[in-house]
């Protein structure tokens, strides 16, 4: 018998570690969102500046829903400039772009979007509800969403502005219904 055991501890480690192995060689930006292609879910926030946004008052509109935090270094730090030009030459073309604070404190949010000189809404989700929502599990995190309010893709770290225009070029060149078919 303890022959039998001897063999049988290192024969149980093969597939643990099979399994780590496999794991190891995922790209966890790649991790499909299951939400993508569904009804973006509803929130209503109040922006830093004290105006009401919600998800329907942006129906018929491309919207850039980003989260992030003043202490997600070095990737907010690298994309918030991005998504600030992507609002300049986007905003007059039905495209909104729209911060979500999660996890940090008014006070350094604000910094943050001063610093970034952000002229796009953001607002905080102190209840981290919005988050929830969305499966948030780091940022920062971007969800694309279409005209009529589905979610057409996910993106997971630092947008780049290659990703934010063939995203943005993509669902702007859409009718209003083409998405639902």
């Amino acid at each position: 018998m303890s022959r039998a055991l001897r063999w049988l501890i290192p024969l149980a480690a093969i597939p643990v570690l099979a399994l780590l192995a496999y794991g190891f060689r995922l790209n966890p930006r790649e991790v499909p969102s299951p939400l993508v292609g569904r009804p973006a879910p509803a929130f209503a926030l109040k922006t830093f500046a004290g105006q009401p946004v919600s998800l329907e008052s942006l129906r018929g509109k491309v919207v850039v829903l980003n989260f992030w935090a003043s202490w997600c270094y070095p990737s907010c730090y690298e994309e918030a400039p991005v998504l600030e030009r992507g609002w300049q030459a986007w905003r007059d073309r039905s495209v909104v772009v729209l911060g979500v604070d999660i996890q940090d404190t008014d006070d350094k949010a604000l910094k943050f979007v001063r610093d970034f000189q952000l002229s796009f809404p953001n607002a905080p989700d102190p209840s981290g509800k919005v988050s929830i929502d969305y499966g948030i599990y780091g940022v920062p995190e971007t969800f694309f969403i279409d005209k009529q309010g589905r979610i057409r893709a996910k993106h997971v770290g630092a947008l780049s502005e290659e990703v934010f225009r063939q995203h943005v070029e993509r669902l702007s060149s859409e009718s209003q219904g083409a998405a639902q078919r």
